[in-house]
């Protein structure tokens, strides 16, 4: 499935079908036992992407590409960043710009559409959690040579790693798509991305988060 198409079904998902499911997920709000899990897995995920960065960010510009309902940008404005959260679904970005802190408006713009519209401009780190997973080898390899040449410092993002349960769950979803769940996560490896960037940039594992239902890789890829 090409980009463009990806990123349709992507937007489609979070702004009609699931914007409830996760406002719920990323408040304090009591949730199922399975989904407690992953909220547990994202807290930990954002909190090592978070320590890739300096705690002082003051002067610094900052994507936070796929900001979802804003947790990662509220974070990166209390570090004194200046962020740009962009995220494809309009309904996200304003559960994101809602919930920011009063104190921390004036450090942060809002925008929905694409994280790699060179209309964004340039920064000094991107952080891309959980906003790449749905794509192919070839469209997140092209994702990363389009941001690294616009950021002085590193894009940290994550991928969906090559472990047996993702991979079981991949293959059923090929064999059974349904219109109204979330798009597919495509599996990756980390040695499989790095060989295809040799020449663009180089890639650090950073490592991996597993809670319940949650899997997820970080990795920073600088040019």
């Amino acid at each position: 499935m090409s980009y463009d198409r990806t990123l349709t079904r992507v937007e489609t998902y979070f702004d009609k079908t699931a914007t409830r499911t996760w406002e719920r997920l990323t408040s304090d709000a009591p949730v199922s036992r399975i989904r407690e899990t992953v909220r547990r897995g994202r807290d930990g995920m954002r909190a090592k992407m978070l320590a890739q960065l300096p705690q002082d960010l003051r002067g610094a510009r900052v994507l936070d590409a796929g900001c979802g309902a804003g947790q990662m940008t509220a974070e990166l404005a209390a570090r004194g960043a200046d962020v740009l959260a962009v995220d494809i679904s309009p309904a996200l970005v304003e559960i994101a710009r809602r919930r920011l802190p009063a104190d921390l408006a004036g450090r942060v713009t809002f925008a929905s559409g694409d994280m790699l519209s060179p209309d964004l401009g340039g920064f000094d780190h991107v952080m891309a959690m959980d906003s790449l997973i749905y794509y192919g080898d070839n469209d997140i390899r092209n994702a990363l040579e389009t941001l690294g040449k616009r950021t002085a410092g590193a894009v940290v993002f994550t991928v969906a790693p090559r472990t047996t349960l993702l991979m079981g769950m991949w293959y059923a979803g090929k064999l059974f798509p349904r219109s109204d769940r979330s798009p597919v996560m495509i599996p990756h490896s980390p040695a499989s991305l790095a060989q295809g960037l040799q020449g663009a940039g180089r890639i650090r594992d950073l490592g991996r988060i597993t809670s319940g239902f949650y899997i997820s890789q970080a990795l920073e890829f600088r040019t």
